[in-house]
């Protein structure tokens, strides 16, 4: 367990040695990963949300790997731009005829991967967004009739998704459905540099180079320790009564049909699948503190991460809120008002 937790700050610390900033968010993305979810990583360009990603990469040991498990070929890291001319196939892979054999040949595509980016996921079109769900979900994918695992864990193969996505430009894209934001694990919301200094940080750390930071980066861990990692998570940090029946009240009074305070916020509430969410993002949370329990703090830590796309904010609040946050903050404005009231509420039925 400790030898984990020390693995886990070492990769945290390379991060933070290519990216300024950003604590939170960074910690937030190695949680979902020991969790064994998703993320999605929401920001204005110029951020380094595809930076962290491919960062996180590459302390894996991961850019540049290529191997074959059971006749399947994975790369280790994988990055798919989306377009609104992306077909499902172009993601998941396709069958290829071969003249030579007269049979139909399976050709792979990217999602195959230990780690894939699917950078600006809200480009392409619902019915290849669509394509990622069975493989987010079920951690398989079907080409032909054939279906093919992402995960053989027992090889140190494992399956991770981190999408980007820009909420201010709209013109040529596609909203997320809600049936695809609530297989990610998280919704990371990025935002500017906070201070002039991390801006001034982030400079002169490029000042004086050709090439990016990140380059520079040698592997601190690898798949292997990944998998122990997240065996650790599920297995070995421990939720007592008071930590569980915590987080699925917060999840429950975030329901316009349970709380009427929820109704003052939501439109809709979260389902069990975020009380599940919510306690495994925890429960990686207090592994990268060195710690085999779970508290609650540890669940109010990650709260607004896991639940922020979980729930749909009421439009009139919204627009009420427009004018004072502007609009891009006025629907994060609502959703974190709304998670707190039912954190408070939670607390009060322990």
């Amino acid at each position: 367990m400790e030898g984990v937790a020390a693995k886990a700050l070492e990769v945290a610390r390379g991060l933070d040695s290519v990216i300024v900033g950003y604590r939170l968010e960074k910690r937030l993305v190695l949680a979902s990963l020991l969790a064994g979810g998703h993320a999605l990583l929401e920001g204005v360009p110029g951020i380094a949300k595809t930076t962290l990603v491919k960062a996180l990469a590459r302390l894996l040991g991961l850019l540049g790997r290529e191997e074959v498990i059971e006749g399947v070929p994975y790369r280790g890291f994988s990055r798919i731009q989306f377009t609104p001319d992306l077909m499902p196939s172009d993601v998941t892979g396709t069958l290829v005829y071969n003249p030579q054999t007269r049979d139909f040949e399976v050709k792979f595509g990217p999602i195959f991967a230990y780690v894939v980016l699917a950078d600006e996921i809200n480009r392409a079109t619902p019915r290849t967004q669509s394509a990622l769900l069975e493989a987010m979900q079920e951690r398989q994918v079907t080409i032909g009739d054939r279906t093919y695992k992402l995960e053989a864990r027992e090889r140190g193969k494992f399956f991770f998704v981190a999408a980007t996505q820009n909420p201010v430009e709209q013109e040529g894209t596609y909203p997320l459905p809600e049936a695809q934001l609530d297989r990610f694990a998280v919704r990371v919301v990025m935002g500017y540099p906070e201070t002039l200094e991390e801006e001034r940080a982030i400079v002169k750390l490029h000042a004086s180079r050709m090439t990016e930071p990140l380059e520079d980066l040698e592997p601190r861990a690898d798949p292997l320790w990944v998998v122990e990692a997240q065996r650790c998570v599920a297995e070995r940090v421990a939720a007592d009564d008071e930590v569980v029946n915590y987080a699925a009240a917060i999840v429950r009074l975030t329901r316009p049909e349970v709380s009427e305070l929820a109704a003052e916020y939501f439109e809709l509430g979260a389902s069990p699948r975020a009380a599940i969410a919510l306690l495994r993002v925890a429960k990686a949370w207090a592994l990268l503190d060195a710690r085999s329990h779970v508290t609650t703090r540890d669940v109010d830590d990650v709260l607004f991460a896991v639940l922020n796309h979980r729930v749909l904010p009421r439009l009139d609040r919204v627009v009420e809120y427009e004018e004072k946050h502007g609009r891009y903050a006025a629907r994060y404005r609502v959703i974190a008002e709304g998670l707190e009231a039912a954190r408070k509420a939670a607390k009060q039925l322990l």
